[in-house]
């Protein structure tokens, strides 16, 4: 029997760790002189008091819910999957090879290809440590750190040598033809004389993040794959007994872990620039990361936990431009959120763990009837 309810190990840990962090943060904001409670009302008024702010948060939120989701999976294979910001920086050559080399006359059109060509070029890349870990033993921690490195070397030499224009000084690509760019909230949304998200990035693509969401949660929870990749993940002993192949269970987790990566670059490279930049991913790997373990791995976790990202994400920037606040104040912030829900988990969880079992009520025993002596 768990000690704990499902509602409290989802949400009441992550909430209390986030409150922790909140208010570690506040007592930092009081340190450099500064107004905890003014601070939290411009990032809040930042992010989410206008649709200008809105478009910005949910544009950061849509990057991390793709990396959140990539982690998330290969967390379901007991895998640890840092590589999700070179598999994104690859997904990007693909989506930008695509938008260049193709000819649509329409968006609608474009969509489909470019979200084809990120997953596989995000999936070839993660397909080398996979086949490294399922082979050779080498550790997938190791090679995804490693290739995030080579990913960024070779992205370099890429807009360098190959895909900038003649004659650019700028690293990037051409810009991207009239018939792939995406439609953004302010060309969907805006009514009458007055437009909304006006000069925000966020574009069609939060509700193909939003759609990735439900595929993945279908793809682990509802499918004989996704029962397989959860019983790899909890005993390879038992997985093997059952039939199930290691190597497979591998390959296949990285290989959609890999393409979710690859898919952010649809909405940083395809709708945000509209060409390929040499810092199109902007971290989102990482912090991918801290969504999958504030999100519990779970598709709806990694939306909330992304939503709050790009809170930060927006609030912060909202905070350097208005107050005192430096910008790396906001990086503590994540830092300590990532602290508090990652690595002291139990700090948080043993207690409430106690808590629990001191107020559990004890099932009332079933009366026992003596025996009838024999006759």
């Amino acid at each position: 029997m768990d000690v704990m309810p499902k509602w409290a190990d989802a949400l009441l840990i992550p909430l209390i760790s986030i409150l922790i962090a909140f208010a570690i943060s506040a007592g930092v904001i009081v340190a450099i002189g500064e107004d905890p409670v003014a601070a939290l009302n411009t990032m809040v008024t930042g992010a989410l008091g206008s649709s200008y702010g809105w478009g910005y948060t949910l544009y950061y939120a849509t990057n991390f819910i793709f990396t959140g989701l990539a982690v998330a999976v290969a967390f379901h294979a007991r895998m640890f999957n840092i590589g999700g910001e070179g598999q994104a920086m690859l997904g990007g050559v693909g989506v930008a090879l695509v938008c260049l080399f193709i000819p649509f006359p329409h968006w609608i059109l474009a969509l489909p290809v470019a979200l084809v060509g990120g997953a596989l070029f995000g999936a070839a890349w993660a397909a080398i440590p996979a086949y490294l870990q399922a082979k050779r033993g080498s550790h997938i921690v190791i090679t995804t750190i490693m290739f995030n490195f080579i990913a960024g070397s070779l992205l370099v030499y890429l807009l360098v040598e190959v895909l900038k224009p003649a004659g650019a000084m700028d690293p990037a690509t051409a810009k991207f033809p009239d018939g792939t760019h995406l439609p953004t909230f302010q060309d969907m949304f805006s009514f009458g004389e007055k437009p909304a998200f006006r000069g925000a990035p966020a574009n069609v693509t939060f509700f193909l993040a939003l759609l990735s969401c439900f595929a993945v949660w279908l793809l682990i929870w509802r499918t004989r794959l996704g029962y397989a990749i959860r019983a790899y993940g909890h005993s390879e002993p038992a997985a093997l007994y059952a039939g199930i192949s290691p190597t497979r269970i591998i390959m296949i987790a990285m290989l959609i872990s890999g393409a979710l990566s690859g898919m952010m670059a649809i909405n940083s490279v395809m709708g945000e620039a509209e060409r390929l930049v040499l810092n199109s991913v902007e971290g989102a790997g990482f912090i991918g990361i801290a969504v999958a373990l504030m999100g519990r791995s779970h598709p709806f976790g990694v939306l909330l936990a992304a939503l709050l990202f790009g809170f930060l994400y927006q609030g912060g920037a909202e905070l350097s431009l208005w107050t005192n606040v430096p910008r790396e104040l906001i990086v503590v912030i994540q830092a300590l959120v990532i602290l508090f829900t990652g690595a002291l988990d139990n700090m948080v969880r043993m207690p409430l763990e106690k808590l629990f079992l001191m107020f559990r009520r004890r099932e009332p025993e079933p009366a026992t009837t003596a025996p009838k002596p024999a006759e």
